[in-house]
């Protein structure tokens, strides 16, 4: 039913992870086989490309489905319908950030500042283009094809790069002056095909996977035991999703109780559950979270 075209190269590993906990392992021979497949009826077909080309690809209609970057769909400008974002990047699960950097010891602060003519080294010339012609800054966009850090000062007086946590720019000697997105993973359809309900519902459902196993993640599960004279003090200690389950035990000894809490704090969280009077509490690892 659907032609599915997966990112290739730095997101690629945490793509083929995500895919895999979500029951849509991806096959292929070889890690360099730019052909694959999912044993899963909504998918009839997939292929692995930089994720440059997919949105380019995305909107000609040659692929029905596919992931990409919010920053490749503004560069290249395509048309296409967003089925959801994925909170997942190369090493973290928080968005990537475009932004405009220079030498640490450069007096500019803004990209007005760095007046007309300056070089400007990129992976992303239409996307800067549009980002100095509304500062009113006449740049020289140099596109880049990589180590695009390295430029400055010599080729380049400023850079419009990526970064996650701004570590690599810090330690390449640069400063950052401005953000000029943020951008997620996100799972695009071509708009055509997001307008045939069938397609439209497969994409949903694929989405609701992949969403739900990156959300459990983040989420684990917990299981006690607890007296009738200790729950209340249990109960409060629990951020559940929603409210807690309980049960009776057998024979009036108290309470089952199970909920569903963020794996953050959990190192805290159990001693706390001990000390109020829990007993018995198991930490269960989830597949999948659907709201």
């Amino acid at each position: 039913m659907l032609k599915l075209v997966l990112p290739k190269g730095s997101l690629e590993r945490a793509t083929m992870e995500l895919f895999a906990s979500a029951d849509l392992v991806v096959e292929r021979s070889s890690d360099v086989d730019y052909r694959a497949k999912v044993d899963d009826p909504r998918i009839d077909e997939v292929r692995i490309l930089r994720p440059q080309e997919i949105p380019t690809y995305l909107e000609r209609g040659l692929f029905d489905l596919g992931i990409a970057g919010r920053d490749w769909v503004e560069e290249t400008g395509a048309d296409l319908v967003s089925i959801g974002k994925l909170e997942y990047s190369k090493a973290t699960s928080n968005p990537i950030k475009v932004v405009l950097a220079v030498a640490r010891d450069s007096k500019a602060k803004t990209a007005a500042e760095l007046g007309d003519g300056v070089r400007v080294a990129t992976e992303y010339p239409n996307l800067t283009s549009r980002y100095f012609a509304s500062h009113g800054t006449e740049a020289e966009i140099q596109l880049s094809y990589g180590a695009t850090e390295a430029k400055i000062p010599e080729i380049a007086d400023a850079v419009v790069e990526i970064t996650e946590t701004g570590r690599a720019l810090h330690a390449a000697g640069l400063r950052i002056v401005d953000t000029i997105l943020v951008s997620h993973t996100e799972l695009l359809a071509n708009k055509e095909a997001a307008a045939d309900p069938v397609k439209r519902h497969a994409m949903e459902q694929l989405y609701t996977l992949l969403s739900g196993s990156l959300a459990a993640r983040k989420h684990v599960l917990l299981k006690l035991n607890v007296s009738s004279g200790d729950l209340d003090k249990v109960i409060a200690l629990l951020p559940a999703m929603k409210a807690p389950t309980m049960a009776e035990l057998f024979g009036h000894a108290g309470y089952a109780v199970e909920a569903v809490v963020p794996r953050k704090g959990i190192n805290t969280l159990i001693p706390a559950l001990s000390d109020a009077g829990a007993t018995g509490i198991l930490e269960i690892p989830l597949s999948k979270i659907v709201p």
